[in-house]
């Protein structure tokens, strides 16, 4: 299980997702352009002392990220908020990719329609959208319980 964060514009939730995945002992993967450079001190900030222990990989387009994905049979899971079933109603599997679009931007029709599922998450009438680093880590501990890939040190 890996996220994906599409053309991230945001350094402080890139920060906070990379933090999470270290923390849950999963691979991110950056398809570029980013909105800032890796090394900002606001993703620095909010991803504290855990961006060392990320497994990170940057894709310099979404054609490389998804011919990646293509070679090794690797499904996109794309969170959008115009989903067409929920993410606790999905099946994931352990190999999956869970995409998120930029903060600002989203993904393109293109990354829409190229995307394996598109899954969202329910909520209250009149909301837009939740924050990405939320979004990414609520779908990801389902998908983490879901394949019984949770980390399991724990006392």
């Amino acid at each position: 299980m890996r996220l994906a964060l599409y053309q991230p514009d945001i350094p402080q939730n890139t920060g906070t997702i990379l933090r999470t995945a270290a923390c849950l002992n999963v691979g991110v993967d950056i398809i570029e352009p980013c909105g800032f450079i890796l090394d900002d001190k606001r993703l620095k900030r909010s991803g504290m002392d855990y961006l060392d222990n990320v497994d990170l990989v940057s894709h310099i387009s979404w054609t490389h990220f998804l011919n990646f994905c293509s070679q090794n049979r690797r499904r996109i899971v794309l969170l959008t908020t115009s989903g067409n079933g929920t993410y606790c109603d999905f099946s994931f599997k352990t190999d999956d990719y869970l995409l998120l679009g930029s903060e600002s931007r989203g993904v393109t029709s293109e990354v829409h329609e190229t995307a394996t599922a598109r899954i969202k998450i329910p909520m209250a009438e009149g909301s837009r959208s939740l924050n990405i680093a939320v979004a990414a880590s609520m779908v990801l501990g389902e998908a983490l319980r879901q394949t019984n890939n949770f980390i399991s040190n724990v006392n």
